[in-house]
């Protein structure tokens, strides 16, 4: 019997369905996932639908380095998350942005995000700058920024610092974390060789699993032609046995006759 074996490749797409519509909190932004917070929203002490326990579905936060080559022009996504360790704890979080352009020695104070609300302090940057970080809440994790209409001039060197107060029942903790980026901009898009080769693998992989298939279909036919073949020969040498048997039988009755 002619089995089928199902490729990772077929599966993986349903299998990110299914992840994405059990967690429909997940968030997804741009080429790179900036912020996982299916559950971590809290609105006034209040904890969202959302946030039942689930066998998938859950609180989570995932570090990811933010890109470093902008293009000129185009808009550019500044990634800094930093995640809190313990979710169960309440905390309040604010965001500070510096930044260091090519030649500069000090770095100066670029934007401003507390109590929901931002503030674009560097005047280079006025009008261009949007928040796109954590919304609907003072617990921040993703304190990403977006610049609009990159020029040459935002070549430089960004200071994401997260200021955080962990709120205790006895007391109050704070932390600091921060995270420098480096933005190189170019006048159009380049291609790594990690994401070159990455598509090379990828019509590598189609291509391979569509000879795999043909080789499967030509070899299922051909076992299949194989059985009809025998159960012919078969057939036949039934009827000519059953036809020899009849023949005797009659010569038999004719002799006793």
């Amino acid at each position: 019997m002619c089995s089928w074996i199902t490729s990772p490749l077929m599966l993986a797409p349903l299998v990110l369905l299914v992840a994405l519509q059990a967690c429909p909190g997940v968030r997804v932004q741009g080429s790179r996932p900036s912020l996982v917070e299916a559950c971590s929203v809290r609105q006034k002490g209040l904890q969202p639908p959302s946030c039942r326990p689930a066998l998938m579905c859950g609180a989570a936060c995932v570090e990811v380095d933010s890109d470093t080559e902008a293009v000129a022009n185009q808009g550019f996504k500044l990634g800094c998350i930093s995640c809190k360790m313990r979710g169960e704890v309440k905390a309040t979080a604010t965001v500070t942005w510096l930044f260091k352009a090519d030649g500069d020695t000090d770095f100066s104070e670029l934007y401003s995000y507390k109590e929901q609300l931002g503030e674009v302090i560097d005047p280079r940057f006025a009008d261009r700058l949007h928040w796109k970080g954590s919304k609907h809440t003072d617990d921040l994790q993703d304190g990403s920024i977006y610049i609009v209409n990159v020029t040459y001039n935002d070549t430089g060197t960004y200071k994401c610092i997260f200021n955080r107060l962990l709120i205790y029942s006895n007391y109050v903790y704070e932390t600091n974390h921060s995270k420098n980026i480096t933005i190189r901009v170019v006048p159009r898009v380049t291609r790594g060789m990690a994401s070159i080769l990455s598509e090379v693998m990828m019509y590598v992989s189609i291509i391979g699993l569509q000879l795999w298939l043909v080789v499967e279909m030509i070899y299922c036919y051909r076992k299949i032609s194989a059985a009809g073949e025998e159960a012919l020969r078969e057939s036949a040498a039934e009827y000519l046995a059953i036809a020899s048997e009849s023949k005797d039988n009659c010569a038999a009755v004719q002799v006793a006759e």
